[in-house]
Order: C-alpha cells, then sequence, then structure tokens
C-alpha cells in the first residue's frame, strides 16, 4: 500500500497533524492560497455568467510542482485547509491542480488538532462540499466587482490610491454615522444630590436623591439643588423601606469568534488582528517541551457556541477535583446559538483539559499566554454554577424627599471564582450597605450636591464595532480582523487610544459613496448580501442568480458615479489668505495626503502650506516647521534646516528655492549593522515614521523603533 497524502495549508498544522499519522502518510502545506483572481485587472466575465478567471498566486508554482509530485505518488489525498468557506476555497483549487477528476481526492474536517480528532477524521472522509465553495466564490466575486470597478472612480475624482468594498465602506459609515451624532449632541445640564449618612453602628454609606412628593425629581441647574439643600435643613433621615433579595447571575457562554475578539479587546487590549493571529497559533500547535506541537485550543472561527460532550465531562471533572462539588451543577449548562449559525463547529475551548495555563505557561510567548488563559478560564467558567448575590435596596425618607441606597454582595462566587465577562462601558459599581432596619434613625454627615451634563454616544471601539457588525449581520466574525485592519490601513479611521475615529478622508469618501451607491453603504443590503451567501452555501440559492441580482442596480449606480461624483481633485475651493510669494490668494485643494493650501498662481508660482479649521469653518495657516542645523548642504556648503512637511520631517538647504538639496533626517544614532552608517528617520508611502540606514541600499538595516543611545 502506497502512502497517503495530506495537504493543510499551514506549515505549522502540518508539524502538528504530521506526529499523530506516522509513516503512512506525508503531510504537505499549501501555504495558504493557491489560486486567486488576479491582481492587475477585473478577472470576473461579467458577460459570461460572472465567470471568474483564477490563476496561481505568484509565488505558489513551487507549491503547487511539490504538491503534485506527492499527489502522483499518493494513493489517496486527503484536503484539509480550514473547515470553513475559505478552507474550502484553498482544497477546491489544489484538487483541480493535483487531482482535476478528483477520483482520489477527499475532504477531511479537523475542529481541533488532537491526534483523535486527526484519525477520527481521517477515518471518516467527506467529500468537496461545492456548495460551500460556491458561497466562497460568490463572496469573492461580489467583493471583486465592488472594490475593482469603484476604487478607481475614487482614484478619478479624489486620489489615487483609494479603496472601497462592499463591507469594509459600511463599517467606516458605521464609524461616521455614529461621529455625526456626536458632533451634533447638544449637552444637558443636570444636577444630583447625595446624602452622606451614618448609621448608629457607625457605618457610613452614600444614597441618591431620587423623588420629591411620591414623583421623580429633576434638578435642572444650581438653583434647583440648592433649593433641595434649603428644604433639607434640619431634615430628619430615615429608613422607610428596606429590601433583600437572593439574585442569580449566570455564566456566559464560551466563546464564539466575535465574542473572543471583543472579550480579548476589552480585557487584553489586542486588536482584532492580533487576537486571531495568537488564536490561530494555538490551534494549529505550540511546541511544548518533548510533547513537540501541540494544537491547544479549538478551531477559532465559529459563531456556534455547540460544546462536545467529552470536553464537558471534561470540564466538569476539573471544577469539581479543583473547586469542588458546589461549583459544578447537577447538569451541564447548555447554550443556545443564535439563528443562522453554521454549527458545524464547536465554540472556542481547550483540547487538552491537561494542559492548564499553568502548565504550559513556560512554552507559550506572553501574549499566547493571555489568550489562551482567556479561553480556559471563560470555558471552565461556562459549565460552572450561577454566583448567587444578595442585592438591597433602600428608601431614606427626608421631609418630603426620598433618598435611594442601593448594595449588594457576593453570597456564593460560583463561576465568578474563575471569570467574570467585560463591558464595552464602564458601569457604576454597587458598595454593599451596612446592615439597616426598617425606621431606623440616620445621621446625616452632608449633602453633595454636583453637576452633571448629559453625554453624547461613545465611539465605537474594536470590540464594540465587532458586536454592532455582528448584529446589523454585515460581514462575518472571520473577517472582521481584516476589515477593521483595512480601514486604519486607508486612513479612513484613526486609533484614538482605544476609539474609532474617522478622519476627513473617511468622511468624505463616505459621503460620496452614500450618494453615488446608497444600496452599497445601506447596513441592512449588506446584510442581506451576507443572508444570500449562506442561502448559497445551504443549497438554496444559485450563485449566479445571486450576481445578476446584484449586478443590475450596481451596474447602473456605477454608470452614474462615472459621470456625476463630485471631482474633488478638480475643486478648488477659494480662501481669503494671500500668497506670500506672489501675492495671489491661496485655495483649498485635494492632494494625495489630504486637504492643503495652494496657490492660485499655479504652476507659476508652487506654493502650498497647510492649514487648521475651526468649527465655525476659518481657515488658519500651519506654518511647517524649520529647525537650523549645523550640517552643511552637500551642494551648496550652505546650513541646512529641519522642515516639516506634509510628508514627515527631512533636511532642506537652506538657500531654498535657489538650492533645492535634500537629506533624510539622522538620528545621531550608527547603524548596528554597518560601519559609518547612521540611522536616518524616513516615511513609508503610508506615512508610516521608520528608522533605517543612511547607506541604504548597501545596508538593507530597518527598524520601526525608535533608536535610543546605548549608555555608557
Amino acid at each position: 500500500m502506497g502512502k497517503s497524502l495530506v495537504i493543510v495549508e499551514s506549515p505549522a498544522k502540518a508539524k502538528t497533524i504530521n506526529k499523530f499519522l506516522g509513516k503512512d502518510f506525508t503531510v504537505l502545506a499549501s501555504v495558504g492560497h493557491v489560486k486567486d483572481l488576479p491582481k492587475s485587472k477585473l478577472g470576473v466575465e461579467i458577460d459570461n455568467g460572472f465567470e471568474p478567471t483564477y490563476e496561481i498566486i505568484k509565488g505558489k508554482a513551487a507549491v503547487i510542482k511539490e504538491l503534485k509530485k506527492a499527489g502522483k505518488a499518493a494513493d489517496k489525498i486527503y484536503l484539509a485547509p480550514d473547515p470553513d468557506r475559505e478552507g474550502e476555497a484553498i482544497a477546491w483549487h489544489i484538487a483541480e491542480e493535483i487531482d482535476k477528476k478528483k477520483e482520489k481526492t477527499l475532504r477531511v474536517l479537523f475542529n481541533e488538532i488532537t491526534e483523535k480528532a486527526v484519525r477520527e477524521a481521517i477515518k471518516h472522509p467527506t467529500v468537496l462540499d461545492q456548495n460551500k465553495f460556491e458561497a466562497q466564490q460568490a463572496r469573492r466575486v461580489l467583493d471583486r466587482l465592488v472594490g475593482y470597478q469603484v476604487s478607481p472612480i475614487l482614484w478619478d475624482k479624489v486620489r489615487r490610491g483609494l479603496s472601497a468594498g462592499r463591507v469594509q465602506s459600511v463599517a467606516v459609515r458605521l464609524i461616521c454615522d455614529r461621529e455625526r451624532e456626536i458632533q451634533a449632541f447638544v449637552p444637558r445640564e443636570y444636577w444630583s444630590v447625595t446624602a452622606e449618612l451614618e448609621t448608629a453602628a457607625a457605618d457610613k454609606f452614600r444614597a441618591r436623591l431620587a423623588k420629591k412628593d411620591g414623583k421623580k425629581i429633576e434638578l435642572n441647574n444650581e438653583k434647583d439643588a440648592n433649593g433641595v439643600l434649603g428644604d433639607l435643613k434640619g431634615a430628619e433621615f430615615t429608613v422607610s423601606e428596606i429590601e433583600t433579595k437572593e439574585t442569580k447571575r449566570n455564566p456566559a457562554a464560551p466563546f464564539t469568534t466575535s465574542k473572543l475578539q471583543q472579550e480579548s479587546s476589552r480585557k487584553l487590549g489586542f486588536t482584532a488582528k492580533k487576537t486571531m493571529m495568537l488564536a490561530q497559533q494555538l490551534y494549529e500547535g505550540v511546541e511544548i517541551g518533548d510533547e513537540g506541537p501541540v494544537g491547544l485550543i479549538s478551531y477559532m472561527r465559529t459563531d456556534s457556541t455547540r460544546v462536545s460532550n467529552e470536553a464537558i465531562d471534561a470540564a466538569r471533572a476539573l471544577i469539581e477535583s479543583k473547586y469542588g462539588a458546589d461549583y459544578l451543577p447537577a447538569r451541564p449548562n447548555v447554550y443556545k446559538s443564535k439563528k443562522k449559525t453554521q454549527d458545524a463547529h464547536e465554540a472556542i475551548r481547550p483540547t487538552y483539559f491537561q494542559y492548564t495555563p499553568e502548565a504550559v505557561k513556560k512554552y507559550l510567548s506572553k501574549d499566547q499566554l493571555k489568550l489562551y488563559t482567556l479561553v480556559w478560564n471563560r470555558f471552565i467558567a461556562c459549565q460552572m454554577n450561577p454566583a448567587i448575590i444578595d442585592q438591597t435596596r433602600a428608601q431614606i425618607q427626608a421631609g418630603n424627599y426620598v433618598f435611594n441606597a442601593s448594595g449588594s454582595a457576593v453570597k456564593f462566587p460560583g463561576f465568578m471564582a474563575v471569570y467574570i465577562e467585560g463591558q464595552d462601558t464602564e458601569e457604576e459599581k454597587e458598595e454593599r450597605l451596612p446592615p439597616l432596619g426598617k425606621g431606623e434613625l440616620l445621621k446625616l454627615i452632608g449633602l453633595l450636591p454636583d453637576q452633571h451634563f448629559t453625554q453624547p454616544p461613545p465611539r465605537f471601539t474594536e470590540a464594540s464595532l465587532v458586536k454592532e457588525l455582528e448584529e446589523q449581520g454585515i460581514g462575518r466574525p472571520s473577517t472582521y480582523a481584516a476589515i477593521i485592519s483595512t480601514i486604519q490601513d486607508r486612513e479612513y479611521v484613526i486609533k484614538d487610544k482605544t476609539q474609532l475615529k474617522p478622519t476627513e478622508l473617511g468622511f468624505t469618501v463616505t459621503g460620496l459613496l452614500i450618494l453615488s451607491f446608497p444600496e452599497i453603504l445601506d447596513v441592512e443590503f449588506t446584510a442581506h448580501m451576507e443572508e444570500e451567501l449562506d442561502m448559497i452555501e445551504e443549497g438554496q440559492m444559485e450563485w449566479r442568480t445571486a450576481m445578476r441580482e446584484f449586478y443590475g442596480p450596481f451596474h447602473a449606480s456605477l454608470e452614474k458615479a462615472r459621470k456625476d461624483m463630485k471631482n474633488l481633485k478638480a475643486e478648488e475651493v477659494p480662501t481669503d489668505i494671500n500668497c506670500e510669494k506672489c501675492g495671489k490668494t491661496m485655495v483649498i485643494k485635494w492632494g494625495r495626503k489630504g486637504k492643503f493650501l495652494a496657490c492660485s498662481g499655479y504652476p507659476e508660482c508652487k506654493n502650498t502650506k497647510d492649514f487648521t479649521t475651526d468649527e465655525s469653518g476659518k481657515v488658519t495657516v500651519v506654518e511647517r516647521v524649520e529647525v537650523a542645523t549645523e550640517t552643511p548642504c552637500p551642494k551648496c556648503g550652505k546650513p541646512m534646516v529641519v522642515k516639516s512637511g506634509r510628508f514627515g520631517r527631512f533636511l532642506a538647504c537652506s538657500d531654498y528655492p535657489d538650492c533645492k538639496s535634500t537629506l533624510p533626517l539622522s538620528t545621531g544614532i550608527p547603524c548596528p549593522n554597518d560601519d559609518g552608517g547612521m540611522l536616518v528617520e524616513r516615511r513609508t508611502k503610508k506615512g508610516r515614521v521608520f528608522f533605517s540606514c543612511s547607506k541604504y541600499p548597501k545596508c538593507e538595516y530597518a527598524t520601526w523603533e525608535m533608536p535610543k543611545k546605548e549608555e555608557a
């Protein structure tokens, strides 16, 4: 009997699987997709039923050659890329290249990379899933039709390098719409009055004013608050009502992809992209001492909360042994998945319960350990008993006013001994109230009036944007990391600490797209397209039908946009600022880096300036900084000055414009890889600062980190 060939997409996954299957199997990696639509053209024959034209990805010819050679020598070929649409497409394209008739090709699906799961999958192979492949193909064609036909319009009307995307543009719109809400928000003043009180046992607590004459009270200004303070002079404060309830708080379900991204952002500060990268590593296999590579978590692209009985049994055994029988529910906890869930996969969970975070700590990177611990704790907690909490509510009567006080105390921690789910917004923490009795007289320590203003809706964070995208049915959790990364790379959105803020470019492009492509930018329309992709996967809709329904209205919008979309490149907005070089007025123009001031006398006068605008629209020139240095100009010998322009900092001759010599800005720190070379500040095309050797290309040393002088 000849060897069997197993093909996965990742070398790390191949290494982990190889140790399970033995000498009768060869395990090779495709290293991701092997075929795709061409980069240089649309690659979709619209008039031929939207037939895609695939080509071998640059650099993958050698991989395909190796797979073909191994495939010829094998009796069976097991295609084992990831068990989702992307994985199905990878498997399909590999089969087309190495076994066109699909005579010895089989499909295997691994939800986790453990010896048992791998061997079971090999024992029970299936066939390639055409519906799943066509759902992926439909998404790819849709995204290509939008991206490759809308983006050139933006290049023509705004600037080169911009992009539009079927899902990314909707994500930017959500962020822009939220920012508009914030800008339009008018704060409303209100006041609160808090009473500091003390019991006979000298226990202090606080209560907040709630009612007057039995009705909810609103204090709109300081005068209202002072009126309350005047009314309460000399008043007695008495406990009029006291109620304690025992409540249960249930654990959160095990992680789905989107919940993992949200919680990783909240608790660990990881981007969605970083979370998925680390999860992929933990799934595919991490070197654990003599054990070799071990897949520590189940497949990380899932929207299911289903868990295998085997995993539940292992978790329950661990809970009983580590935390005791009180923490173990009589029956396993079961969580319902949302409608439209692709329930082929389990939730994200640990694969081996002997590998606790403590046991593998020394084998994992710091960030791998953080994410693994998060997955571990969430899963163990989901199979634990609820927390039991005593919640106390008290009403304090003072004349015709009522104050409310509340507090909570954990009676039994249950799952909270292991894990508490994070929140997108800060919650007010309830303090524990001291023992109180109905009718008890309290001592007033003081009344604290406080001014407040209503707050606008919060900006999106990565966590809350992922939550919004999922709730609106936009995209799929497996695509969120790429979407959030892309909209920042394209400079439509910036991250301010944890908040996502639209740039002026983001506002401008979104506005143009809404006018020209209202359906593409519509949340409900985008969600409907996702539903159709699900229907294609389920065999309920033919993929070309979905393309035809989409393309008719879209093509009409394309034609209209090419003619009618506002041309910002050609637009010049006049200002009352005069050019100091020729006296003509300056105009606002769009360039590669956004808006700037340019002399209306261009091309005779090429003077440009940066500017800012205030809320009223007033334009103020921002002078570019020039700092004299001792560096002589290599052409004329005059001093060089540090200039700061739209493309970053650099050295320029002080005799400009007669001498136009420039140099990169040196840090004064020698290059660690080259004698005589110095590290200089440079910028990428996207404006990101990095540092490289002044002797480039002879020395190719480069770093993102700010160089520091070594201490003697």
